[in-house]
């Protein structure tokens, strides 16, 4: 995989069924140990919740996924909670979702509408990016090609990473890897060969990107 979906920014949510409070509370993990840690962090935050359930997702390929029904009805929240998480395509995140139960059963589809409309309340309040695998490319050209060279990447939608002006332009980019031969090959066509180009490290590419729900 190439590019994937991630939390830039945690966030939370509420939403009260039949006088229960569902409370959601998301964060970007890198490792199970993480989302072990968050998990024991919102229990303790929510200590005298009836249920504190969880679902998280870690790696590129959901290497690894785990739920946890907290003591709810088996199948009612835990995994509905993780179906909105890979529904949405997010990776490496975590959810708690806390529940004040209020008195009244809900059964068995409203517990699980309730758990999954609970995690798409804190999604939402959460800041979402899209991550590519990439690499720096730094092209060296003469000042008269600059023009071209930004008016080309303001149409393919890269940035320049950072330029030197002097006798000549170095423009350092950040490339998606599976487009760098396009670009470098644009590049020679754009200056007519005027350009030298040297690939540097590996980088993190993260544009923000709007949720699917």
């Amino acid at each position: 995989m190439q590019s994937y979906k991630i939390l830039l920014q945690g966030g939370s949510g509420e939403i009260e069924e039949k006088k229960s409070r569902f409370i959601a509370n998301l964060r970007p993990v890198e490792s199970e140990e993480e989302a072990t840690a968050f998990i024991e962090e919102m229990k303790k935050k929510y200590w005298d919740a009836r249920h504190n359930c969880s679902a998280f997702v870690i790696g590129k390929n959901n290497e690894i996924m785990r739920s946890s029904d907290d003591g709810e009805p088996s199948g009612t929240a835990g995994r509905p909670m993780l179906e909105i998480l890979t529904k949405e395509q997010l990776h490496d995140v975590v959810v708690v979702v806390t529940r004040y139960f209020g008195g009244t059963l809900l059964g068995t589809g409203g517990l699980i509408r309730a758990y999954s409309e609970s995690v798409k309340a804190g999604l939402a309040n959460c800041t979402i990016g899209r991550l590519t695998q990439g690499q720096e490319l730094v092209a060296v050209f003469p000042y008269t090609e600059v023009g071209r060279i930004q008016n080309y990447l303001i149409s393919k939608g890269f940035k320049e990473k950072s330029a030197d002006y002097t006798d000549v332009v170095t423009m350092t980019l950040e490339i998606p890897k599976e487009r760098l031969d396009e670009i470098k090959k644009d590049f020679i066509e754009l200056t007519c060969g005027k350009v030298e180009m040297l690939e540097g490290k590996d980088c993190r590419i993260i544009t923000p990107v709007p949720l699917f729900l």
